[in-house]
């Protein structure tokens, strides 16, 4: 029998979240968890989050997104955390049940002793919520590059480097990788060679039969998805990240089958790993994304316009 688990990462304007300390006389008593609890019979597991946090720290969700779910086996059961991402609620957080918290950063020492449960969803809550693509061979290397540089300068912390047929694209992956040394980002390169990692095709990724050792240790392994079994089976290997669409039309695939949020929603709903939205995207849809359950926007001229 799986445990259904409501679990929030509470975050604050600067990037910190709220773990909290189990309380003696509980299971994993001292170690150190997201917020939550137990869903019960029939109940959402949105409705489920709001309960427990009012419950447990005091205070009312406002805004909540749907985000990665992770099944882990402990001694005494297994159990399905449902992570939702919570950015706006009311009232100042106060420990009901006597249990101590603190407000974490990722580039802090993380407090332990952490549950074994939430290491991969530290990480996951590591990539940034913009995807940016490349597209050397539409704007030009020279100007695609002045962009790169002027967006990461702004904050942009993840790139995938597209440009497959450009004659210029060991240029373009290495200046890309060298500013991204200078601004602390992050690059994927299509296809390889890995820069900080390798993002692959959905045909590419159905011939993977395990996550491949790619690039440096901690290097980021991503695909792109269009059906339930590409994404089941980067799952299934252990993929940091997909994308997902296309959600709306593009360009530069004009006959293709359109998701739409719907069709995103019930494709990522209970991924354990984070999904980007992909396809027609700008800015401003970031909020329906999210709320169609998407980690974040992965986007091509969204990110350079």
């Amino acid at each position: 029998m799986i445990v259904e688990v409501a679990a929030a990462v509470i975050e604050r304007p600067d990037g910190s979240f709220l773990l909290a300390q189990r309380p003696t006389g509980k299971v994993y008593a001292g170690w150190w968890e997201f917020p939550g609890g137990k869903i019960e019979a029939g109940e959402p597991a949105e409705r489920a989050l709001a309960r427990e946090l009012r419950e447990e720290l005091g205070i009312e969700v406002q805004t909540a997104y749907p985000w990665i779910c992770r099944v882990h086996v402990y001694e005494h059961a297994t159990v399905r955390l449902n992570f939702f991402r919570v950015t706006r609620w009311r009232g100042e957080p106060y420990a009901h049940e006597n249990q101590r918290f603190v407000w974490q950063r990722l580039d802090a020492p993380i407090v332990e002793p952490m549950l074994p449960a939430n290491a991969p969803v530290l990480a996951s809550l590591a990539l940034p919520l913009e995807y940016a693509i490349t597209d050397a061979q539409t704007i030009g290397a020279a100007e695609q590059l002045a962009l790169v540089e002027a967006r990461m300068k702004a904050g942009l912390r993840l790139v995938q480097v597209r440009d497959k047929e450009n004659w210029e694209r060991k240029r373009l992956i290495y200046v890309v990788t060298s500013m991204a040394r200078q601004y602390g980002a992050r690059v994927l390169v299509n296809g390889g060679p890995a820069a900080d990692g390798i993002h692959f095709s959905a045909a590419q990724l159905m011939l993977l039969r395990a996550r491949p050792a790619a690039g440096p240790n901690g290097a980021l392994i991503a695909a792109s998805c269009h059906t339930v079994d590409e994404l089941g089976h980067a799952m299934a290997i252990g993929l940091d990240f997909v994308v997902l669409g296309p959600v709306k039309a593009t360009a530069s695939h004009p006959g293709a089958t359109l998701l739409g949020w719907d069709g995103f929603r019930r494709i990522a709903e209970g991924a354990s790993i984070p999904v980007y939205a992909i396809g027609g995207l700008r800015p401003a849809d970031l909020d329906e994304a999210r709320r169609a359950g998407a980690h974040g926007l992965a986007m091509v001229s969204g990110s350079w316009s």
